[in-house]
């Protein structure tokens, strides 16, 4: 009866307070935009800037469903809380941004508000595109309401209650959301100063290599490592520490082609942002590059921790390894000679803190997309998670001599369970 009663309570207190914040919202939800009819066609030279303004925020990373239309939306963004849907930003009237003005897309973009007045999810990162010049959100829009329209309605999210009810969204604004006044950011001639707006602004770098609190905040400081999709994305503040620390040059290159020639490929979620880069004025990038090599722990880089004799590797690793691997990554294999790569020793994903992003590269491997030179097959229906731990701790330790990673067959079984699902 107790439990009962208490469950009771609970229950009421909820209703209590779903009531009370659906009065709030209402009372100071934003008003509706009218409809728009569409803007004249833009020039030539508008709507090259507004290609780099987007490809620079990576609009069609996020807005594009596989094998769907480039920013048709339906893409499925999993987060701590559930799976939230990207929105069609195609100018169809009705299930894309076709009635859109220019008022009511700077307002997405500011204020996280819909046309409609509903309040957009953080998902969509309004927080950092806030801080955008007027000049680059209106040039988005040009380019935006120009692409073909696709008539294409999102899913419907899938979210845990009470962050399925939009009026919450109203109490996490008032915790994060800080507007922009529209101006452009002073010194951008500078390119450290450029590199900085477009990491925090159009790039949101922070809203993947942050990581997020409890109610779906980014952790302060910013840039010390987060994880999304099942990946790992580094901390952007210790890129010259370990034992291959990143150079200017190897950034570059990494963003600009998703190949540094020292430190590997990118893979998972970073991979399309670099396939967006690589379109984008070359002097954008190098700042990019020359902001983030500015925020870097002053600290020393230190040697890491040698793998000691006992761990360097099982011999069913090095059998493993010879038979899945070494035709690609062997020291004598063509690819290694002819095209440059980077030993394992020498790769990100290799020396990481954690297995997850070795694994989720053997299970998965890189596709082979969009006419990159870079593929991996993927493993998961060739090898077991014993086989994965075995070649694992072969390439961490008698590999790249560093010591070897815990549970690292645990983690091959639940990012298959999560894939599966």
């Amino acid at each position: 009866m107790r439990i009962r009663t208490l469950a009771g309570a609970a229950a009421a207190a909820g209703a209590i307070l779903t009531s009370v914040l659906g009065g709030l919202y209402l009372w100071t939800r934003p008003a509706p935009l009218p409809a728009a009819a569409m803007p004249p066609p833009a020039s030539d030279a508008v709507l090259a800037a507004g290609a780099r303004v987007v490809a620079l925020g990576d609009c069609m990373v996020c807005h594009t469903a596989k094998d769907g239309a480039a920013y048709a939306g339906g893409l499925g963004l999993r987060t701590p809380f559930g799976t939230i849907y990207s929105t069609n930003i195609t100018p169809d009237p009705d299930t894309g941004i076709g009635r859109w003005s220019a008022q009511a897309f700077r307002r997405a973009l500011r204020e996280g508000v819909a046309r409609d007045g509903h309040l957009l999810y953080p998902a969509f990162p309004y927080i950092h595109y806030t801080r955008m010049s007027d000049q680059d959100i209106d040039l988005a829009y040009q380019y935006l309401m120009s692409r073909t329209p696709v008539r294409a309605a999102a899913p419907a999210n899938d979210l845990m209650f009470p962050l399925n009810f939009r009026p919450m969204l109203a109490f996490w604004n008032a915790l994060y959301l800080r507007p922009g006044d529209g101006g452009m950011p002073p010194a951008q001639a500078n390119p450290v100063e450029r590199g900085r707006y477009l990491v925090d602004t159009l790039g949101h770098c922070a809203s993947c290599h942050s990581g997020l609190n409890p109610i779906g905040g980014e952790r302060h400081p910013a840039f010390q490592g987060g994880h999304i999709d099942g990946w790992d994305a580094p901390a952007l503040t210790r890129l010259t520490a370990g034992a291959a620390p990143w150079r200017h040059e190897d950034l570059v290159a990494y963003l600009r082609g998703g190949l540094s020639p020292a430190h590997g490929a990118a893979k998972g979620p970073m991979r399309p942002v670099t396939e967006r880069l690589a379109g984008v004025p070359r002097e954008d990038v190098e700042a990019i590059a020359s902001y983030l090599m500015s925020i870097q722990a002053s600290a020393k880089a230190t040697a890491p921790p040698a793998a000691t004799a006992s761990t360097a590797g099982s011999n069913a690793g090095a059998r493993l390894f010879a038979g899945a691997c070494a035709a690609c990554h062997a020291a004598p294999a063509p690819m290694m000679r002819l095209a440059g790569r980077p030993g394992l020793a020498r790769s990100s994903t290799v020396l990481g803190d954690s297995p997850l992003n070795f694994v989720q590269t053997v299970l998965h491997g890189v596709p082979w997309e969009h006419g990159s030179a870079v593929y991996m097959p993927p493993f998961a229906d060739t090898l077991n998670d014993d086989q994965i731990a075995e070649l694992a701790a072969y390439i961490r330790t008698g590999v790249a001599g560093r010591p070897a990673w815990k549970d690292v067959a645990a983690t091959s079984a639940k990012l298959r369970k999560e894939t599966t699902q």
